[in-house]
């Protein structure tokens, strides 16, 4: 399990992003673009997915994921359940949504110094 603390922490590392507290919300973007938003309880975290595969994945796990709203349905959007997953998971997650939203040659710079590691 894990919690907005652990999602905050590792957001804050990724390059370019930047939070925000909208509307008793914790926010990340990327200039403009909302990557990760989290509940105002902080239990449930949206994040950035193609809409093409977010119904295979609510599908495939749905006591982990969800759909958004009727309304933000035409974002590229999904929701988590944090109590449902673990810190590997979690950080896959958080990286994808941002890698979705970060200029490309950002994320293969990212991606290719994580591997020196």
């Amino acid at each position: 399990m894990v919690s907005i603390d652990d999602a905050c922490e590792l957001a804050r590392t990724l390059p370019r992003s930047s939070e925000a507290f909208v509307r008793g919300r914790v926010k990340f973007r990327i200039g403009r673009i909302v990557y990760l938003s989290f509940s105002r309880d902080g239990t449930v975290m949206g994040f950035a997915f193609p809409k093409e595969w977010r119904a295979a994945l609510v599908d495939a796990e749905p006591d982990k994921f969800s759909l958004p709203s009727r309304s933000d349905l035409r974002y590229h959007w999904v929701h988590v359940r944090l109590a449902a997953i673990d810190a590997d998971e979690l950080r896959e997650l958080i990286e994808d949504a941002w890698a979705f939203v970060v200029p490309k040659s950002v994320a293969e710079q990212y991606a290719a110094s994580r591997n020196d590691r």
